[in-house]
């Protein structure tokens, strides 16, 4: 038995049933994002500037500092150079120095003395005992080469000059004082040179910051303890002092820095 063909109205409704199909799943789908630049710009809008980096407000000093605690790779201030130089550095500077002259050896035993020496030292001693200033004129050695009396005075005659110091009119004292000094141990100065002398005390020639507690005992022997403390004050012996060439001659007689 043949089949009746289908009206038209049926194939109508078939394509009617497939468009609200397709209409139907379009409906369920989300519709796609539109891009930034794609987006119309509504009349009288301005469209908004993009930041210029090169005008950007500098960081402020916290902001400066709390992005430094922030970065774990900030090594932070590097520590000083260490105040004590290693070994080996500042080595020119060292070696180019002047050392510092020692002190003279201190000599008590007079007989290591030259023997003029010694004979000088023994006349000044008689001489000074006697009381008499006058038997000093003698070992002065009158002439070109006569002893230096170097105190200051006034006075051109040497027993003059020597009075003068003394709180006695005869000069009593100085000879007192010169026994005194002739009493201490002794240094020899300017070894090998025109200039070489044995000097009376020793401190004239050594700091008196090394004098031991023996050696500050013989020093207030001539000097009163306020004469002491001035000359720690001063840095050196200032009271008189007198030196003997090698060959016998009374070199000076001082008293001074």
């Amino acid at each position: 038995m043949l089949s009746r063909p289908a009206p038209l109205w049926h194939h109508s409704l078939v394509g009617l049933s497939a468009v609200a199909t397709i209409v139907t799943s379009l409906a369920g789908c989300p519709p796609a994002a539109w891009a930034l630049s794609d987006i119309p710009q509504i009349p009288g809008q301005q469209q908004p500037e993009e930041p210029d980096s090169s005008t950007a407000p500098e960081p402020t000093e916290d902001e400066k500092s709390d992005d430094d605690a922030a970065d774990p790779g900030l090594t932070g201030i590097p520590d000083p150079d260490p105040l004590i130089n290693k070994p080996g550095e500042d080595q020119t500077d060292a070696d180019t120095a002047e050392p510092q002259k020692p002190p003279p050896e201190v000599i008590y035993d007079i007989s290591k003395a030259p023997e003029p020496v010694r004979r000088m030292r023994e006349l000044m001693i008689e001489a000074a005992a006697s009381g008499d200033i006058e038997r000093l004129r003698a070992l002065m050695n009158p002439g070109p080469n006569q002893t230096q009396i170097q105190l200051g005075t006034d006075e051109d005659d040497p027993v003059a000059k020597l009075k003068s110091l003394s709180g006695d009119p005869d000069g009593v004292e100085i000879l007192a004082i010169l026994i005194d000094i002739l009493s201490t141990g002794f240094v020899r100065v300017d070894a090998g040179t025109r200039d070489e002398a044995y000097v009376w005390p020793y401190f004239a020639e050594k700091p008196l910051s090394l004098l031991t507690p023996p050696e500050k005992v013989e020093l207030l022997r001539i000097v009163t303890a306020g004469d002491f403390a001035e000359m720690e004050e001063l840095g050196n012996y200032n009271f008189f002092r007198l030196g003997i060439s090698p060959d016998g001659q009374w070199k000076f007689f001082a008293a001074g820095d």
